[in-house]
């Protein structure tokens, strides 16, 4: 684990960040909140590449809870087979229905609280949700963050709610809303896990990392 960068380096990392890509994006296609939690639900262990390519048929057949109930646990399962666990992710989206439409009015409810206690909602599909439907400053720590905040000191910690927690409390205000995707983007395409991509990386030359693959 890298030890933590001090305020300067960390608003130069992000100020490059921010030239390079003004307005980050998540890559799961949804066209609403229901889609995207449902987007996000199915989303783990898988790529967003695979859920993009199952949810474009099923998004026209059910984006509310209600249809979603209408087409049944078969109907999803014929549409999401191509993802991992699917059969058990199809229950909990089927859950998730179910208690969005008597509890919540067919709404999906915006606090972290309401998400996590849906099925199949962990910490970090409801930060997803919260950061990229609501615009909240919410910091969905995936696998790709918890590995360049540890190799690159911009925000280590020994787990994910630790590196959530770094960071919030050491990147500016003014870079929070895109925090995450830039994290994301950036471990997904250039600081990989194996063999990352340091001489093509913009922030080589304030990164910790000691076994730079130039």
């Amino acid at each position: 684990m890298a030890r933590q960068l001090d305020y300067h380096t960390i608003r130069e990392i992000f100020t490059r960040f921010q030239a390079a890509e003004p307005e980050p994006k998540g890559e799961l296609h949804h066209v609403n909140a229901y889609t995207l939690l449902v987007a996000v639900a199915l989303s783990a262990q898988a790529t967003d590449a695979g859920v993009n390519k199952a949810t474009r048929e099923l998004f026209k057949h059910a984006d509310t809870p209600e249809k979603m109930l209408a087409l049944g646990e078969e109907g999803l399962i014929a549409h999401i087979k191509t993802i991992g666990l699917y059969r058990n992710k199809a229950r909990n989206v089927m859950k998730m229905a179910r208690i969005l439409a008597d509890e919540y009015g067919g709404e999906v409810p915006n606090s972290r609280a309401a998400l996590q206690a849906l099925p199949g909602v962990g910490r970090k599909t409801a930060n997803v949700v919260l950061n990229m439907w609501w615009h909240y400053p919410a910091q969905a720590v995936d696998t790709h963050i918890f590995r360049v905040g540890n190799r690159t000191g911009i925000c280590p910690g020994k787990d994910v709610v630790a590196v959530e927690r770094a960071i919030e409390d050491n990147i500016p205000v003014d870079f929070q809303q895109h925090a995450h995707h830039w994290l994301i983007l950036h471990g997904r395409y250039v600081c990989v896990a194996r063999k990352p991509k340091c001489g093509a990386c913009l922030i080589r030359d304030l990164c910790q990392y000691e076994e730079k693959n130039l």
